[in-house]
């Protein structure tokens, strides 16, 4: 039986490469999309994510839910990753009229209309799904549950020197999701980081004449370029695509329970995943934490999933 999920995004180049692996993978019932703001605003993360699904034309077209800016966002983006538009300056914007309800909206929904059966796959800042769970906290009990990707345990950011993105972005929202009563998996960076990419990925993607590889080929170059260029990096690490995984492949990872708090404060610690590793702790273990993933095999994985996304869209 496929597992249903909600995915919750920033689209992002990351997060269009995990779209097209989930959408196509028959262990996945996608119910809703979710689109939250992070690596572009919420308007421009709600178009890159109607114009994606748009694009790929899956078997089964899920419902939409357009983004909301955080009141206390910060500055910085990552444009200068994925392009001004969010997906290496391809300009792709929907063509459809689609209606789009509020994130928070649609998983509430979602989450009412079958609850403790669906989880919810968190690819970017924790926005809408917080906002979702103060507007009604009896959803809290209705989530499966929830598998963010993000934070760092090893003190190593790539926003600031101590903070990863997603928690970074609103780290008031992340604080309120980990403290809540959900069940919980927490995939951070330096586990993520792992499963990364040379540049012969570009000649093991699907076809470009497929829906697939033709929006693969468009994207991805872009991002091989601005990292080598901004970060002086050769390989590339997909982080949400990690996060699929972690769906459909769980005997990859190796996990253990943990207590983490979040750091909402100051400038270099904003969003700081804090792990509690004192032997005399006395608050519960809060998430199951991602310690370790088969590198290889998850590579081939996304390999694997990726050709069949693109055998499924020809």
């Amino acid at each position: 039986m496929a597992r249903k999920i909600i995915i919750d995004c920033d689209p992002g180049i990351d997060d269009a490469v995990a779209l097209t692996l989930a959408l196509f993978d028959p262990r996945l019932e996608i119910v809703a999309i979710t689109a939250c703001s992070g690596t572009v605003d919420a308007i421009r993360s709600t178009q890159n994510l109607q114009a994606i699904v748009e694009r790929l034309d899956p078997p089964r077209h899920p419902r939409l839910g357009a983004a909301t800016d955080p009141e206390n966002a910060p500055v910085i983006g990552r444009c200068y990753l994925h392009g001004e538009d969010g997906l290496g300056n391809i300009n792709m914007t929907p063509v459809g009229r689609q209606h789009v309800m509020p994130s928070e909206k649609l998983i509430a929904d979602r989450l009412k209309a079958e609850p403790g059966q669906i989880s919810i796959l968190c690819l970017g800042p924790l926005t809408g799904v917080s906002l979702a769970f103060r507007r009604d906290p009896s959803l809290i009990d209705m989530v499966d549950r929830l598998i963010i990707v993000g934070g760092t345990c090893d003190g190593i950011g790539d926003v600031t020197p101590a903070t990863e993105f997603n928690m970074h972005f609103d780290p008031s929202s992340a604080s309120n999701i980990f403290r809540s009563a959900t069940t919980k998996t927490m995939i951070p960076l330096e586990v993520s980081n792992q499963v990364s990419f040379g540049l012969d990925l570009i000649e093991q993607l699907p076809p470009r004449h497929s829906r697939a590889g033709a929006l693969l080929h468009a994207i991805l170059p872009h991002y091989f370029w601005t990292l080598r260029q901004e970060c002086a990096q050769e390989m590339i690490s997909l982080q949400a695509v990690v996060g699929v995984l972690a769906l459909v492949e769980p005997t990859l990872f190796t996990t253990q329970e943990a207590t983490i708090e979040i750091e909402e404060l100051g400038v270099l610690t904003r969003g700081a995943t804090i792990i509690d590793r004192r032997p005399y702790a006395r608050q519960r273990k809060n998430i199951e934490l991602v310690t370790a993933v088969d590198v290889e095999e998850a590579r081939q994985s996304v390999i694997r999933g990726l050709r069949f996304a693109g055998q499924e869209s020809e």
